[in-house]
């Protein structure tokens, strides 16, 4: 792991990238009960759009996708992060470590979503994940993207755009594809051209500024490429916007776990 003053450097910092890699971060079976229980919950709602014990299960807005099954056809489910495998690694001293220094003592969890890019599914296009966020404090906000599969360029792995995490929110205008999944927006306003994609095996983590431009391609091989993403910020100061996706967690205070 990078030492702790330059990893938040590298996520946070004006002569950072915005983003660090973490190989080998988590042990693959981690990621594998993940998905195992997402996928419960998944066949639980017969792939529709449903609650299912407190998550929220969406299903991809393809339309060729709705013959199959449940797992089959599933974009992301969210609001995960109170299960006990996905609330056991957030609480893990290794990622305790990593939220300490990158956002301080006093940190709350307010997103998790398992990502299903299924076999033919689209990807999401250029975007920075502080469009979706509307409370405060606004920066910093950090994510950890956990590889539950490889992800290559054959399957829809990240690209990114280094340094962006220093730009402003762009104007994002809504993705024109029809059958796009919900809430999908593009940024159209910025030259992309210095992106890079992102490799990487299971149990790998990406640690990311919630400015950083990111997309991800079309899943064009004939496996699935999972991955599960959790969203931390600062204590809330005001009111908390209505957000059907999110739910707020505290996590530390005083860099001490809650709970």
């Amino acid at each position: 792991m990078l030492v702790d003053q330059t990893l938040a450097e590298e996520v946070h910092g004006d002569r950072g990238v915005g983003f660090a890699r973490i190989d080998g971060f988590a042990d693959p079976g981690v990621g594998y009960a993940m998905r195992d229980d997402v996928i419960a919950l998944v066949r639980a709602s017969d792939g529709n759009v449903a609650e299912v014990e407190g998550a929220l299960v969406l299903p991809e807005g393809q339309a060729d996708f709705r013959a199959k099954e449940p797992e089959e056809r599933i974009s992301k489910v969210f609001r995960l992060h109170r299960r006990p495998v996905f609330a056991d690694f957030i609480r893990s001293p290794e990622v305790v470590r990593i939220l300490t220094t990158v956002l301080g003592p006093d940190v709350d969890c307010f997103l998790s979503q398992f990502i299903f890019k299924n076999p033919g599914a689209w990807g999401q296009p250029w975007h920075q994940d502080s469009f979706y966020f509307h409370f405060e404090p606004a920066r910093p906000i950090v994510g950890l993207w956990l590889a539950i599969t490889e992800a290559t360029l054959e399957n829809g792995c990240l690209s990114i755009l280094p340094g962006s995490h220093r730009e402003p929110i762009h104007e994002h205008v809504p993705d024109a594809r029809p059958g796009a999944n919900y809430g999908y927006v593009e940024i159209v306003d910025h030259d992309m051209s210095g992106s890079t994609p992102v490799l990487m095996s299971p149990g790998d983590l990406l640690v990311f500024d919630s400015h950083l431009m990111h997309r991800s391609t079309d899943n064009l091989s004939n496996g699935a490429r999972g991955a599960m993403v959790f969203h931390f910020c600062l204590p809330l100061v005001g009111t908390e916007p209505d957000n059907v996706v999110n739910d707020r967690v505290p996590l530390l205070r005083g860099g001490e776990l809650v709970g």
